[in-house]
């Protein structure tokens, strides 16, 4: 696709989150809307999310998040009109740690406050639920039948088939090289294929947004973390259950096809780009394998992939203005959980393009809120 020499609006990054605010903005009227992403669409860290979607967050402005994305996700066939194998098969945290069982009946109460039907179950149930666990160890569970998964490369298709038949453009292979400024305003954005006049910037380069925000002198705290995921071969073809997580080693596993989809987060993983699976990551899965599924040891792997999780010092997002130039808008930092809040935060950024307030003050995910000591306190994370 030819460079437009000019643009209403210039989104960078091509993940579910730039397309979903592509489509956003484009379905409101905005025109000339240009997204650039340096590869193909949805190749970053979309790509090799594990698809979870859930509103069972420690913080209400998560909770209401990842409500508003549960519900357009449930919608997504009629708009923007895509089939995304959702399954709401739910979510279940086992725990095994007095103060987890404490923080997450906090967070169920303030889940059932806004009207997320979660509650805490006891670990009888949380194996009839998902049954190749193991109780030993286990003090309780948390569980929603609302959350569940779907397929990300078909959500960023939607929104992607949506914002062009509104009349964005999506331009992929196209690398920012930089962005140009002047008394304090965005003129254009320079790239390896040419020159985009335009007045407003949207940064939603997930793991590589901290570069963008340099371009403007904006601080956008975002480091890469290395997250593997594993497949195993088809095993108990008739099992169902929710996406289980066993909170305290931050071990996952979910139905994928016949099989089943493996995921843990490393403590000792350093940050960075880095693609090659770590040899330590399959020691340690097997290790927490054998002590909560053991089952699991039977099952064959089948494949797997290496991705990232943006992460920011307090595991929450980055959404809002620049406050050094005007126009530069971002979203990023989503720590593992953009895929799940997409919907949501195309609508907030729409908003705040078109200068009208979101459907929740998202004042406090400004990026400054570390300089200022605001940050947020997010419990349920892995």
């Amino acid at each position: 696709m030819t460079l437009p020499a000019s643009a209403d609006v210039v989104i960078v990054g091509g993940g579910v989150i730039g397309t979903s605010i592509a489509f956003h903005l484009a379905e409101a009227g905005v025109r000339d809307v240009v997204l650039l992403e340096r590869a193909e669409l949805g190749s970053g860290s979309t790509s090799k999310a594990a698809g979870g979607v859930r509103a069972q967050f420690s913080d209400a402005l998560n909770i209401q998040l990842g409500a508003r994305s549960l519900e357009a996700y449930r919608a997504f066939g009629s708009r923007p009109g895509q089939e995304i194998d959702l399954r709401s098969s739910g979510y279940l945290f086992l725990l095994s740690r007095p103060e987890d069982v404490a923080s997450f009946e906090a967070g169920v109460a303030l889940q059932n406050s806004l009207g997320v039907p979660s509650r805490m179950i006891d670990t009888a149930e949380a194996r009839k639920l998902s049954p190749l666990i193991e109780e030993e160890g286990l003090l309780a569970a948390a569980h929603s039948p609302d959350d569940g998964h779907c397929s990300p490369e078909s959500v960023v298709l939607g929104y992607a088939t949506g914002a062009r038949g509104h009349g964005a453009r999506l331009v992929s292979h196209c690398d920012v090289l930089g962005v140009e400024t002047s008394g304090g305003e965005i003129r254009a954005v320079r790239t390896n294929r040419g020159r985009i006049a335009t007045s407003t910037v949207v940064c939603a380069a997930g793991a590589w947004s901290a570069a963008v925000g340099d371009m403007v002198g904006t601080r956008l705290p975002v480091v890469p973390y290395q997250r593997q995921i594993v497949f195993t071969e088809p095993f108990v073809p008739e099992l169902r259950m929710p996406l289980t997580i066993d909170f305290a080693s931050a071990f996952y596993f979910r139905r994928e096809g016949r099989g089943l989809l493996l995921g843990m987060s490393d403590p000792d993983e350093p940050p960075g780009f880095r693609t090659k699976p770590s040899e330590t990551w399959l020691p340690r899965l097997t290790e927490v394998m054998a002590r909560r599924v053991p089952a699991l040891l039977d099952a064959g792997l089948v494949g797997g992939w290496t991705g990232f999780y943006e992460i920011t010092p307090d595991h929450n997002a980055l959404i809002g203005e620049a406050d050094v130039v005007g126009r530069f808008l971002y979203a990023c930092g989503f720590s593992g959980h953009g895929f799940l809040q997409a919907p949501a935060v195309g609508e907030i950024v729409r908003d705040l393009v078109l200068g009208r307030p979101p459907f929740v003050d998202i004042t406090p995910l400004d990026a400054g809120r570390f300089t200022g000591e605001r940050l947020r306190v997010e419990a349920n994370y892995v």
